[in-house]
């Protein structure tokens, strides 16, 4: 039988490596960089910040009868469509990412006073999945966050270059930028014949 406190552990483990990735993607970006939308959906960095913000306060916060205690009007019902999604020009990099901190904490006070099978109810899902589990959420939110940052990874890419999990792990061989365009153009080759 696996113990829970290291399941739990292990759970919320890789739900910080999510975080770290997504928050790392932002460092040495000016303003700019940070925000730009990169593809037709309006995509940016610092607006995956946000919404990881919001979703995480929402499911560690609500779902267990502990609200966040700070507003997040972009996450209202009667919110612009898509506010989650990108900071407008009185919400700056340090007040976003300073918020989802705030968050991580108030989620880790959530989980750490939780077994993995306690009981909460998430308002926004359909009646017959509402009741969920700690451990449910946990891996939902895991799920969201990995998904984003994966998101992050392109448009990072797109901006700079740059690519990997963090600073010191690219998960990339380490090849010259003549092997990677070589490499992409083999790609491009292999596509163009279907």
């Amino acid at each position: 039988m696996v113990d829970d406190s290291a399941l739990k552990a292990d759970l919320l483990s890789y739900l910080q490596h999510a975080r770290d990735a997504l928050l790392w993607k932002l460092d040495g970006l000016s303003e700019y960089h940070a925000r730009r939308p990169l593809v037709a959906s309006g995509t940016n960095l610092l607006g995956l910040v946000k919404h990881c913000a919001g979703v995480e306060a929402g499911y560690f916060g609500v779902t267990f009868g502990r609200p966040f205690p700070e507003p997040m009007p972009w996450m209202e019902d009667d919110a612009e469509l898509n506010a989650d999604m990108w900071a407008d020009a009185s919400e700056t990099r340090e007040g976003i990412v300073g918020l989802y901190r705030r968050v991580w904490a108030h989620a880790g006070a959530t989980i750490e006073s939780l077994p993995l099978a306690g009981r909460g109810a998430v308002p926004w899902w359909s009646p017959e999945r509402r009741e969920v589990s700690l451990g449910l959420v946990l891996v939902h939110v895991t799920a969201e966050v990995q998904r984003h940052a994966g998101h992050a990874d392109i448009v990072r890419e797109l901006i700079d270059g740059s690519t990997g999990l963090s600073a010191t792990i690219s998960n990339m061989p380490e090849e010259d930028a003549a092997y990677w365009a070589a490499h992409r153009e083999q790609l491009e080759k292999v596509a163009r014949n279907f």
